[in-house]
């Protein structure tokens, strides 16, 4: 105890001695590997007395840069490491500002038997405009993709999104974006294995080069093969919710010299539940209850999946690449069940009628995305980057609607059947030239050009069944076609000088969209010049204190489902309806923020909503239909105030703790009156990782998260509590690993939501099917005789030999 009060008081004058007599010296450098590769996130630490006490860290940039400020003139010694390299040692004498220029970090020359990579922990490193989380060779990496990003704080995974906060998150792979709805996201990581991610960017102000419809982004960075040879793994999951769910799937990863490979592929089958209990008050011209619509809906979903990931590297040579990735989705088999059973009552609880609708449906469709990409880098470290994208989306559904109506007595009174037939086909083209200028070793350029085109052609036909017998309603048959041109170009600049750091960029939009309803001889034109700037200045107050602020502007424009006029029935009371009048949403997002102690964070910001797109649940007292339309909102504010707190409490237990205490207010005219409403709420998070045994085989995550009463769309969710538990061991020499995880522990999961203003006033409570328990395993497996690119000694040896004897 006496020596470790004397060490820590040893620190603490050593400290307050550099803080007295600092001179602002600095060292500074570049970290690349034996092909000049700029290596980002490695650690960069100096210490003192002969390398035994930790002084000060960083860790490298994306260009491979560090740099250590505020030091003063003394003898330190300076470590670098990053795994799957051997570490970079040397003693500096500090007399003044020192470059070390091009520290260059050798593989570890051994083969795949011989090499043991020990589990790391996973590490959050804060940027002025992102959080990244550091999860390459951590436990994390032996669960799902999804896993990953349900541990990724402050990423929300719900059961049809992944957000950041509130706000839905655009999602990213290795800076490229993916198309794919949210549902076929959450389905892609969920078979997806996580032990080829690197790390996890929650980027909340993305730079100019993404594009400007992202206002939130999650960019998953792939790791690239450290090891050459072979190695892959086979992984099954068995997932009992309301009913039991299978998957299974396999990885495979190929290096040499020349070539990056890694193919995953996924199967899954799958039966989910959801019930839904809904009250419907309709009302008459005095916005007083006429009659009260009860319903109890169940519905069943079967699913078939299979799901097929590439990425490919090929090495032209050391200064040119070409990548191709694709990501593909087949759904086979998807069949929709509605059970509907609607009673009707008066005002005072009396029977009046009811009716059932029965919703049968049938999906057939496929999602393949494939990106071709080549980088040349020059050799004053400027990069040139060509991309071309492709996506197809075919889509069909075969829906069948059966309801009976009942009077007054609960006596058969009548019944009607419909069949609605859909097609959709989407072709998404675009190409995009980007270039990277490192002005010196604290400053950079970068610029771009990108277009791109979406083109969606889609029919609707809806067929009543009268007297057994198909015919056609022409008044809910129609076919749309739509095309969306965008034609964009940005520059962005960022600089670091003393405690400064800074990122300005400057992106512009032309967006020309066109949308033709053949069938109503309606065609909706859209042509529009936008600028989206944005900023990021942050400040190094003092060793312990830095601070920031951030501008962003960005655009969400209406999807071509928004802007589809037709008319989908769910059953004969609830529709959705697209609207051709939209209009984009422009969104300003603004953040001052503090950052203290290495551990804690203070963030304040504003949100501005301009013609926020939503779709609201809008029921007419007339006719008693439920129409679900989407909407431009006249304005939509967020504020509020950030918490965090993030460390190893020990070597063995990780925590990471936010609140966020926000005000949402939202304003609207729908006609019948000007309506506004806010709501205070608040967000957090506890979240606790724990390694346990001594090789740190057993990992338990622990996860909390508590999103309280808060308003969405005009709509008031309730508090619930999201609650996972995660358990993995390692087993068979490391090279299996067995998962247990349960989600929604406490049953407190789903939630209830009302509708009440002007003359609309429902309620809903939704019961999903996301309590479980989900038991995996993965094996992985790989020819261990193969070779790095290092030579081998002995065969270096016995070649020498040889030579000698042949002389």
């Amino acid at each position: 105890m006496i020596t470790r009060l004397r060490y820590c008081f040893s620190v603490i004058l050593f400290t307050l001695c550099f803080t007295v007599f600092a001179q602002d010296f600095s060292i500074s450098g570049k970290v690349v590997d034996a092909n000049g590769s700029p290596i980002e996130l490695a650690n960069v630490i100096i210490s003192v007395e002969n390398g035994n006490t930790f002084f000060k860290g960083t860790s490298t940039g994306d260009r491979g840069f560090f740099k250590l400020e505020n030091l003063s003139k003394t003898t330190y010694f300076i470590k670098i490491s990053y795994i799957g390299y051997e570490d970079f040692d040397q003693k500096i004498i500090l007399e003044g500002n020192l470059d070390l220029k091009i520290i260059q970090l050798q593989e570890i020359p051994e083969s795949l038997d011989e090499v043991t990579v020990i589990a790391r922990k996973p590490t959050l490193t804060r940027k002025p405009d992102r959080r990244i989380f550091n999860i390459e060779n951590t436990a994390l990496t032996e669960g799902s993709t999804l896993g990953v990003l349900k541990s990724t704080p402050g990423v929300i995974v719900s059961e049809s999104s992944i957000n950041i906060k509130s706000a839905p998150a655009a999602v990213y792979i290795n800076n490229r974006k993916v198309q794919l709805t949210n549902e076929e996201l959450i389905q892609l990581f969920e078979n997806a294995p996580a032990n080829s991610i690197k790390s996890i960017e929650v980027i909340t102000n993305p730079p100019a080069s993404y594009d400007a419809d992202s206002g939130a982004v999650i960019n998953i960075i792939m790791s690239k093969n450290l090891i050459t040879g072979y190695r892959g793994s086979v992984f099954t999951n068995y997932t009992q919710g309301v009913f039991p769910r299978y998957n299974a799937g396999t990885s495979h990863y190929f290096k040499n010299d020349k070539i990056n490979l890694n193919v995953n592929y996924s199967y899954t089958n799958k039966k989910i539940n959801r019930d839904q209990d809904d009250t419907v008050n309709y009302l008459d011209n005095s916005n007083e209850i006429d009659q009260i619509w009860e319903s109890n809906v169940n519905r069943n979903t079967w699913s078939e999946t299979h799901n097929l990931n590439l990425n490919f590297d090929y090495y032209i040579d050391e200064r040119n690449t070409l990548s191709l990735t694709s990501t593909g989705l087949y759904l086979p088999y998807f069949k929709y069940k509605i059970k509907n059973n609607t009673n009707i009552t008066d005002d005072n609880q009396n029977f009046l009628s009811r009716f059932t609708a029965d919703n049968l449906s049938r999906d057939d469709k496929y999602n393949i995305g494939s990106d071709l990409t080549f980088k040349h880098d020059f050799k004053n470290d400027a990069s040139l980057t060509f991309n071309a994208h492709y996506t197809i989306y075919d889509y069909q559904r075969n829906q069948n609607v059966l309801s009976n109506f009942f009077d007054q007595n609960n006596m058969f009174d009548d019944s009607s059947e419909f069949k609605t037939l859909a097609n959709q086909k989407t072709n998404i083209v675009t190409g995009k030239v980007d270039y990277n200028l490192p002005i010196d070793e604290t400053s950079s350029f970068d610029a771009g050009i990108k277009y791109s085109n979406v083109k969606t052609d889609s029919d609707i036909t809806r067929l009543d069944i009268i007297g057994g017998s198909e015919v056609i309603n022409t008044d809910n048959t129609d076919a749309f076609n739509y095309d969306e041109n965008v034609f964009a170009a940005y520059s962005n600049y960022s600089k670091s000088w003393d405690k400064w750091d800074l990122n300005i960029g400057l992106r512009v939009e032309q967006t020309n969209i066109e949308g033709e309803s053949l069938t109503l001889s309606e065609t909706n034109t859209q042509d529009y010049l936008n600028w989206f700037p944005n900023a990021s200045l942050s400040h190094q107050i003092s060793e312990d204190v830095s601070a920031k602020v951030n501008y962003k502007r960005s655009i969400t424009r209406p999807s071509y489902t928004d802007l589809n006029p037709f008319t989908f029935f769910l059953n004969e009371n609830t529709v959705v309806l697209g609207n051709p009048n939209l209009v984009p949403t422009y969104f300003d997002h603004y953040v001052i923020g503090t950052t203290f102690l290495d551990h804690f964070t203070i963030e304040a910001y504003y949100d501005n909503y301009d013609g926020d797109i939503v779709e609201l649940p809008r029921q007419n007292n007339q006719t008693n239909v439920i129409a679900y339309t989407p909407t431009n909102l006249d304005k939509k504010t967020e504020y509020g105030f950030d918490f965090a707190f993030e460390n190893y409490i020990t070597d063995r237990w990780y925590l990471y703790a936010v609140t966020s205490f926000y005000n949402i207010t939202e304003e609207s005219d729908f006609g019948e009156g000007f309506i506004k409403q806010d709501q205070w709420s608040n967000y957090s998070v506890l979240q606790n990782v724990l390694f346990l045994l001594e090789d740190n085989s057993l990992n338990v995550n622990l996860t909390l998260t508590w999103v309280g009463k808060n308003l969405q769309q005009f709509q008031t969710i309730e508090d619930r509590l999201v609650s996972e538990l995660s358990i993995s061991k390692s087993v068979f020499n490391k090279k299996g690993v067995i998962s247990l995880a349960i989600d929604d522990i406490f049953n407190l999961q789903d939630y209830d939501s009302s509708v009440q203003y002007l003359n609309q006033s429902s309620r809903s409570f939704v019961d999903s099917d996301n309590r479980f328990i989900k038991l995996g395993f993965r094996y992985n497996f790989g020819n261990t005789k193969l070779k790095t690119n290092a030579p081998d000694p002995d065969e270096e040896e016995r070649e020498e030999r040889k030579r000698l004897e042949d002389n």
